[in-house]
């Protein structure tokens, strides 16, 4: 189970456990309390009825008095009372008074009138000068039946003549308890409703967040350039930090370990060469053999120096995570820099250069990275050109895209190295007999693409040559990091190697 499915899952449990509790313990709580407020209104009418028939039972004329005559008219009511939504219709109170004995001498419903009460709570209590109060039920075997009876002493003077017991059945407040409970209910539903949606709104935001600090993780694993996220969470935001600054520690120990290996291997065969030219150089030879060692030398001094330069390059520009001065390029105005540069080997080399396509593009992107890329695209291109060739420069414009086309007529790419086009260090020999170049220049061609979201394609043409092509995303938001894909994955389409 995932995460955010464990916490949305624990979360609703303990909800419906805590609603479960509360509502529980609230329904126990209610019904005492609403009986406790039923008992406390039953005192107050009980002493206010017992002052109002003193006088008649002192008399004797309780059975034929006002009250009996009042409690007879207000049994014959029929009430138009709406409490809390439900409707009174009935009055359900009754009263009887018993004498200082005990013995019932008035019930408003006529049925105990001579009944021993002495020895129930309600009178025996409170002809003992205490509070006197009952719940009973009139049938012993519904437990819907109960009655609450309230008892006030009834005085002439100082004298406890009688007592006056008010009486109310307990179900008159079912109706509201229940009430109360359904209203309970139905709030705590919708609780319940808006709490669950308010869990898996914050499961959600809690997984997406994790959910992206997976992604990231994953994509330092695969090599892929991309900016670490910034959850909102205070504690995921300093999670992703610290990966940061731990995939930073870790890329810069490997980084400096591959890249000993790869310049040591590499410098082994020009250091070689020159220490071997060297000691040759102490015997007596002829001078046209001196003068070959020298070349030697010089040659091997040269490519070392190339390779460490273009190194030095290649490295600070994988090190990067985006672009950092961002512009709107014209791309006419780059190409034709771009040519311009190169004018001098084009003589040397006798090829002409034709620039096709369209024109008036422009491109978002940084000047050198990408001066520098299609430079390595056209001196390839140059290398690799007969004599009296010529090189084509095509723009060309899509939905999406900008390509950039350099076509050359040379013998093209063996099979056995389109596998291996981006490697470092790894380069074909030159026709006509030159010499390898350091093989970094389409490594750094393929991370200048990647920093830019485009790609960079080399095919062999059906009518001879190889077509290199720089695959450039039209807009491009200044500053906006890349997600590229993984470094080698952006080249599509390879058949051929320079």
């Amino acid at each position: 189970m995932k995460l955010g499915q464990r916490i949305f899952l624990g979360y609703v449990l303990l909800l419906i456990l805590a609603g479960w509790l509360f509502f529980d313990q609230f329904t126990k709580e209610l019904v005492p309390g609403m009986r406790q407020s039923l008992e406390e209104a039953l005192v107050d009418s009980a002493n206010l009825l017992a002052e109002q028939v003193s006088q008649e039972v002192a008399r004797g004329e309780i059975r034929q008095g006002d009250f009996a005559a009042a409690m007879a008219r207000f049994h014959q009511r029929r009430l138009n009372a709406e409490i809390w939504s439900l409707k009174r219709r009935l009055p359900n109170l009754f009263v009887y008074i018993t004498d200082a004995k005990g013995q019932v001498i008035y019930d408003s419903r006529g049925l105990a009138l001579g009944a021993d009460y002495s020895q129930w709570n309600d009178v025996y209590l409170t002809l003992r000068g205490e509070y006197g109060a009952r719940t009973s039920r009139e049938d012993p075997e519904d437990p819907t039946s109960s009655v609450m009876y309230v008892a006030a002493p009834i005085y002439q003077g100082d004298e406890l003549i009688g007592v006056l017991t008010v009486a109310k059945p307990s179900m008159s407040v079912q109706p509201y308890i229940d009430q109360m409970r359904a209203q309970l209910l139905q709030k705590g539903l919708w609780l319940v409703a808006l709490s669950l949606i308010l869990a898996a709104l914050l499961s959600f935001g809690l997984s997406r967040s994790v959910r992206r600090l997976t992604h990231y993780a994953q994509a330092v694993r695969e090599g892929r350039r991309i900016q670490p996220p910034q959850p909102r969470e205070p504690e995921l935001r300093q999670l992703a930090q610290a990966m940061e600054a731990m995939r930073r520690e870790l890329e810069g120990k490997d980084y400096v370990e591959q890249y000993l290996h790869t310049l040591t291997h590499e410098l082994k065969s020009p250091l070689a060469a020159i220490r071997g030219a060297s000691e040759l150089l102490r015997e007596a030879m002829p001078e046209e053999d001196r003068e070959r060692f020298l070349r030697n030398i010089e040659g091997e001094t040269r490519r070392m120096q190339q390779v460490v330069e273009r190194l030095l390059g290649l490295a600070a520009v994988e090190k990067r995570q985006g672009l950092q001065q961002v512009e709107s390029l014209d791309v006419d105005r780059l190409l034709g820099e771009l040519l311009e540069s190169r004018e001098p080997r084009l003589r040397d080399r006798q090829l002409s250069a034709r620039r096709d396509g369209e024109t008036g593009l422009t491109c978002q992107g940084e000047h050198f990275l990408l001066q520098q890329a299609l430079g390595n695209l056209l001196d390839n291109a140059i290398d690799f050109s007969p004599a009296g060739g010529e090189i084509r420069i095509g723009v060309e414009r899509t939905d999406e895209q900008l390509r950039i086309e350099i076509l050359d007529q040379g013998p093209g790419i063996p099979d056995y190295a389109a596998e291996r086009l981006f490697e470092r260090f790894y380069s074909l020999p030159r026709p006509e007999g030159g010499g390898k170049s350091t093989g970094l220049g389409l490594a750094f061609v393929r991370e200048v693409a990647e920093l830019h979201g485009g790609q960079i394609r080399l095919e062999n043409r059906a009518d001879g040559g190889v077509a290199a092509m720089l695959l450039l995303p039209r807009e491009r938001g200044a500053g906006a990091p890349p997600d590229a894909s993984r470094r080698g994955s952006g080249v599509t389409s390879l058949s051929s190697n320079w």
